[in-house]
């Protein structure tokens, strides 16, 4: 699919568009191409997209800036959603006595955050932007009401499923967003600014969530609560003003869409390959994490009836977009495309050695090291941090010099660094300093690949596709931090109870061992400097050591990889992509550029 722009000279509209001068206020320079210029929606350019384009043609500067303020408006608030929701389950979890559920409970919201990715993305290329934006939003208030009333672990689990579906869309939107108003060449920087909030979210919320759950505090439920009022005023911001313009383009005979049946829509968004992505996963993944919380482990029979089920179904999938699919939602000709290929290997390498090395972080953080609330939290997001100040700096870099290869592979090579030092440095005995250095460490290699790797894969796609590329992207990433999420919990569960006995010999109590197991708020852990403390934090710096062997890997992988990604050079247009269809040339890898071959 590419992107199709039609001149359209016709009088008619040209008169139109000239009587509605004064009352669009564009710039002389927009308002002539919206007067030549028609956005048609047809077999090649989806009617998302085609408002996405002729948006950029009637709102002129005021209206970009209007925009650009909706977006970060709607970042701020999701940094700050996005970092307090994620400590508040620990604290949910531990008055549910299920502290050993916080990976299950991460699987299945990284699942829905990969998953979902690619079918909003589609919805938002059938609809809008803005449609999209609204159904993200919902999804978002249905999840906070369910989280703050829950009376369960199960129902808190659904309302942070919800959540994370309303999350994950705003996520993968942002990013959207961003990229249909950017060129490729600058696109890195303006990604790495978008994320500019979270170098001062983090440290607000760290004093927000000793308030919230410290004593006399209002407690997890209203702090989640609270974000019900929130986030739909903050999204106003930011869908608003989409509306109005793509309601103004289409005023203005700008943009051209045609009505769709409900079975056209459902092969646009491409149902069932959405429904094969989303099961497959599912059943493939939760039971990594299911198996450690079973007496039987994995000789319990459904544990494995699941993964052969989730397997056979992905492969299915796959089928399915080859022969069935008649706009499949991952298309096969991406799995030929190496630059694809790479940033989304990547993606999933880095994501599942991050995930795993800090499911337990702030439980670990807390018992161990006797972190408060607020400490744990600067703690658990010093890595995104540094994470978000190096990305904007990367992004710089890649615009002066056009380039992203040789960054890729030094960020791969400074995440191999941190995770090795975190081996040596992820102990009871380690000092608070080097807690947060190796952090600092890893934020450093993450900015660097976080953003090098939605660009690659965005550059060698049209406009039309780039909504779907960038959600396969994001997709493997979280499949990746879901594998992560159950490798750390079934080390977790599996080994942890053993190694508590271990350390606390005589000491070892069933009431002490399921306390420390389960809860980290529990009145039967032992108290801070005594020898059965000693011995429940040198049990479980023994746990999160083992885990971190499994970052080691994944990084050595992402080193490697990186090599094999193609020097290709970021030019000013939106992709490297030319103008016409691109099936073909990605299908055989040969879409040209200065530097050769993609």
């Amino acid at each position: 699919m590419d992107a199709v722009t039609q001149a359209h000279d016709e009088p008619s509209s040209a008169q139109q568009v000239s009587k509605s001068d004064q009352h669009t206020q564009l710039d002389q320079d927009d308002l002539e191409m919206a007067k030549s210029t028609m956005i048609v929606a047809d077999s090649t350019v989806t009617s998302g997209t085609a408002r996405a384009e002729a948006m950029q043609l009637v709102w002129g500067t005021n209206g970009r800036c209007i925009v650009w303020l909706g977006i970060c408006v709607m970042l701020i608030v999701y940094q700050f959603d996005h970092a307090l929701l994620y400590n508040y389950r620990n604290y949910a979890t531990s008055d549910f006595d299920n502290v050993a559920g916080l990976s299950t409970l991460a699987v299945a919201g990284n699942i829905v955050f990969a998953v979902a990715k690619p079918p909003i993305a589609k919805i938002s290329n059938v609809v809008g932007r803005a449609e999209a934006y609204l159904f993200c939003i919902v999804c978002y208030l249905l999840g906070y009401i369910l989280c703050a009333s829950s009376s369960s672990f199960g129902v808190y689990a659904g309302g942070f499923i919800f959540a994370n579906l309303g999350m994950t869309g705003a996520n993968i939107l942002n990013d959207i967003i961003i990229a249909d108003v950017t060129s490729m060449r600058s696109r890195a920087f303006a990604i790495g600014i978008s994320f500019f909030p979270f170098l001062i979210t983090p440290w607000i919320s760290g004093f927000i969530v000793q308030d919230v759950v410290g004593p006399g505090g209002i407690g997890w439920r209203w702090g989640i609560g609270m974000f019900a009022i929130i986030m739909p005023f903050s999204a106003a911001a930011l869908v608003v003003p989409l509306l109005y313009y793509q309601r103004k383009a289409k005023k203005l005979s700008v943009v051209l869409t045609q009505k769709i049946s409900i079975v056209d829509f459902c092969s646009q968004i491409d149902l069932g390959g959405t429904f094969l992505l989303t099961a497959g996963f599912a059943m493939f993944l939760i039971p990594f994490s299911l198996a450690g919380l079973t007496p039987s482990r994995w000789d319990t029979g459904y544990i494995i009836a699941l993964i052969v089920i989730g397997a056979v179904t992905l492969a299915g999938l796959f089928v399915y977009e080859i022969y069935a699919a008649a706009h499949p939602i991952l298309p096969a000709r991406y799995f030929r495309n190496i630059s694809i290929v790479i940033c989304c290997s990547l993606g999933f390498l880095d994501t599942l050695g991050f995930e795993a090395t800090h499911t337990y972080l702030y439980a670990w953080a807390t018992i161990v090291h006797n972190m408060g609330p607020r400490d744990a939290t600067f703690l658990n997001y010093t890595n995104g941090v540094w994470q978000c100040l190096v990305g904007i700096i990367a992004g710089a870099i890649m615009y002066k010099t056009r380039r992203y290869k040789w960054l890729m592979v030094i960020g791969t090579a400074i995440k191999l660094l941190g995770f090795g030092l975190m081996i040596r440095l992820r102990g009871a005995d380690n000092s608070w300093a080097e807690l947060f250095v190796v952090q600092s460490v890893q934020g450093w290699g993450s900015g660097i690949i976080e953003i090098a790797i939605i660009v690659g894969a965005q550059v060698v796609v049209p406009h039309a596709e780039m909504a779907q590329v960038t959600a396969l992207v994001l997709l493997c990433a979280f499949v990746g931090a879901a594998i992560g999420d159950s490798i750390a919990g079934g080390i977790y569960s599996g080994s942890f109870k053993d190694a508590l006995r271990h350390h606390l010999g005589s000491g070892a109590t069933d009431t002490i061992v399921d306390a420390v197991f389960e809860s980290i708020t529990s009145t039967d852990i032992p108290a801070q400097g005594t020898p059965q403390r000693k011995a429940v934090n040198l049990a479980y710096s023994d746990v999160m050591r083992n885990i971190t062997y499994v970052a080691v890997g994944t990084s050595v992988l992402c080193l490697v990889v990186a090599f094999f990604l193609p020097d290709l050079l970021l030019k000013e247009g939106q992709s490297l992509v030319p103008g016409g269809n691109a099936d073909a040339s990605i299908e055989r890898g040969e879409t040209e550029t200065e530097t050769g071959k993609i």
